[in-house]
């Protein structure tokens, strides 16, 4: 088997390369203390806050849909969507209003003017 100096020497580069970054990662894993970019972070963790709250809205209206008897209306409240966006998504802080403000969107989006009741 015939092997070219070239070859090997580009093997050689492209591995040791490879390798160096393996141990950088290992060395500085977690050491990023700020974000790149602190507006964009800002941005995203708002988008990502709104997401949650959207989803824990679905949830809600969904499950109190599950859990109403035949004939009466789905009781869907504030505090249970509060309750979903801290349990499920982490959210330590979250105001009513926003997730009240979040409710109603899910409200007239889900159509629950015919089987639901709030307090949103």
């Amino acid at each position: 088997m015939k092997w070219s100096i070239g070859g090997v020497v580009s093997g050689l580069i492209v591995g040791g390369g490879g390798l160096g970054l393996m141990v950088a990662g290992l060395v500085w894993k977690g050491r990023a203390t700020r974000p790149f970019a602190a507006r964009r972070a800002g941005v995203m963790a708002h988008r990502a806050y709104a997401r949650d709250l959207r989803r824990a809205t679905d949830q809600a209206i969904a499950a109190a849909r599950r859990a109403a008897g035949e004939g009466e209306p789905a009781i869907v409240t504030v505090a249970a969507v509060e309750r979903l966006v801290r349990e499920r998504y982490g959210h330590e802080h979250v105001e009513r209003r926003h997730a009240a403000a979040a409710l109603r969107r899910g409200f007239r989006e889900h159509g629950c003017a015919a089987d639901c009741v709030t307090d949103a």
